[in-house]
């Protein structure tokens, strides 16, 4: 079975908005647990958009659930993490002007701060994780640097199926690289699901203490994701912007109920 991790970040984008108290992203946590999610995920962003420092701490003292928070590699949101021991920190890149996260963490380029940073965490019992693009360098580097899991970036998979199955490619949002015909997209859309199993099989091959575990994430909806569920090697989803924008309709306990449900 695969889990589902819910990500209540824009619970907390909600509330900005009026910059009020609700609503409040803590009483997300019990509902998601009635509903038979399995994690709660938030990102603690550097410019706190969202989700905020007490958030966080409110959120891992009180969650039943296991806490995953995704963090960029900044030294005083890292060092503020790793106070508060939640269950698992995955690493995440981060731009100030991007609206949503835009891609995998370049490896190679912070590969000594990564390392510096699995080792505190290791210090401290909290698992790690690192967000990557579904290819194969960055999984012998995850091994290398000894983290527990990657969580494979399913933004491009995502998105040609948006532009083949939803009216996006008819909105000002059309992803123009991908305006193709539809047989080319269906066959991109194929391509890009067998790179991310293959990425899957090999992030969780060997009985060594090397085998990582394989996530994956960003972009999945209720249309898209049981491709990515039926992964095998595949034993975690992180879920958020589609299972909240159902909520407003649905309410969050139906809309995470039809998630697990559209995963199957």
């Amino acid at each position: 079975m695969t889990r589902l991790g819910v990500n209540i970040d824009h619970i907390a984008t909600l509330r900005e908005a009026r910059a009020i108290y609700e609503p409040d992203p803590l009483e997300a946590v019990f509902i998601a647990k009635n509903a038979g999610a399995h994690q709660i995920t938030l990102h603690l962003r550097e410019d706190r958009r969202h989700i905020h420092d007490s958030d966080v701490r409110r959120i891992v003292q009180s969650s039943p659930l296991p806490v995953n928070i995704e963090s960029a590699l900044d030294e005083r949101v890292i060092d503020y993490l790793i106070s508060l021991a939640p269950q698992r920190i995955t690493l995440v890149p981060e731009k100030r002007e991007e609206v949503t996260t835009e891609g995998g963490l370049d490896i190679e380029s912070h590969y000594d701060s990564i390392r510096d940073v699995i080792k505190a965490f290791e210090a401290k019992g909290i698992a790690s994780a690192l967000f990557i693009e579904p290819k194969k360098e960055a999984i012998f580097l995850a091994r290398e640097l000894g983290a527990s899991a990657v969580e494979l970036h399913t933004g491009r998979y995502a998105n040609l199926m948006l532009m083949a199955y939803s009216n996006l490619s008819r909105t000002h949002r059309a992803i123009m690289e991908m305006n193709m015909p539809p047989q080319a997209l269906q066959e991109e859309i194929n391509k890009s699901l067998e790179n991310i199993a293959l990425c899957a099989r090999l992030a969780t091959s060997g009985t060594d203490t090397r085998a990582l575990e394989c996530f994956a994430g960003h972009g999945l909806n209720y249309f898209n994701v049981s491709n990515i569920a039926n992964i095998a090697q595949i034993s975690e989803l992180n879920i958020g912007h589609s299972i909240i924008a159902r909520a407003v309709f649905v309410g969050l306990e139906r809309a995470i109920i039809q998630m697990k449900d559209a995963m199957c």
